[in-house]
């Protein structure tokens, strides 16, 4: 299970169902899905697929592990959500430890601000406190943005390629 991950700036809260509603506003921006794919899903769409995520993995040796962004807002207005991250853990293919495949996405109003860039440390450091040796992202050729957060992390670009996108990579050295 998950648990609440904090930053400097941000709070990553363990993803709920009961998020889709003000998810389905920060995902919005039908520009936002140039390259992650896909078009802007409703709130009931997510809702369907967030209920899926939250179940978790039907699979015991892989973990899903999703949470949502939660950022101060505009004053007066409290917290709200800006995106999510997430990671699926595996068993390594050598059996030695655990992988994980990890991606992030901020909404356009968010954009700019370091958010992903903090999330994404939030979530590295989460994951290698479990033990995590390997970390992977795919990031599109042309998203720039999404490369710099890589690159923030820690990743770096391998020729490996999957559906369009470049593999990125780092080991953890214990």
């Amino acid at each position: 299970m998950t648990a609440p991950i904090g930053t400097e700036r941000l709070t990553l809260l363990p993803l709920r169902v009961e998020h889709a509603e003000e998810m389905a506003a920060v995902l919005a921006d039908p520009a936002l899905h140039r390259y992650i794919g896909g078009a802007p899903s409703t709130a009931e769409e997510l809702r369907t697929r967030y209920a899926r995520m939250v179940a978790g993995s039907p699979l015991q040796v892989i973990s899903w592990c999703n949470w949502v962004i939660g950022v101060e807002g505009p004053a007066g207005q409290g917290r709200c959500l800006a995106g999510y991250v997430q990671a699926t853990v595996v068993p390594s293919r050598d059996g030695a430890g655990l992988d994980a495949e990890m991606a992030w996405v901020v909404g356009t109003a968010w954009q700019g601000q370091g958010i992903a860039k903090e999330a994404a440390r939030g979530l590295v450091g989460w994951l290698v406190e479990r033990g995590v040796g390997t970390l992977v992202a795919h990031v599109h050729p042309d998203h720039l943005s999404s490369a710099a957060v890589a690159a923030s992390v820690g990743l770096t670009p391998t020729d490996e390629w999957q559906d369009g996108e470049v593999r990125w990579r780092r080991r953890v050295v214990s």
